[in-house]
């Protein structure tokens, strides 16, 4: 039976390739302090349809490339707002406050 992994996609940043980043709790043997440690996993996605942020299933399968061991099974979850979107957003507040400035400055100059 082939392994299945569930993690959030790191990057997509190549063709047909995605970044799956898995974290996982594990506890000191000797201090019974809880830990994190994530991994990194390369798999294969056919049809490029993951984004980062997305929470994915990975399969094991035979090697495809160097790297590669597995491949996308299904999208799980996407998330609700994108770190891309949520770029957009600041960039337009930045926009906003510039026009609300020149607009105060204009304002003061009729005033004088």
């Amino acid at each position: 039976m082939a392994k299945t992994i569930i993690g959030i996609v790191s990057s997509n940043k190549t063709d047909k390739t995605i970044v799956v980043t898995v974290h996982t709790r594990k506890t000191h043997p000797l201090y019974r302090k809880q830990y994190t440690v994530s991994r990194k996993f390369m798999a294969h996605d056919e049809k490029n349809e993951a984004q980062p942020g997305d929470k994915v299933a990975i399969i094991e399968t035979r090697p495809i490339s160097r790297n590669k061991r597995y491949r996308l099974a299904r999208i799980i979850e996407k998330p609700v707002l994108r770190e891309d979107a949520l770029a957009v957003t600041k960039n337009e507040n930045e926009q906003q406050r510039e026009r609300g400035k020149k607009a105060e400055e204009n304002e003061e100059e009729a005033s004088k």
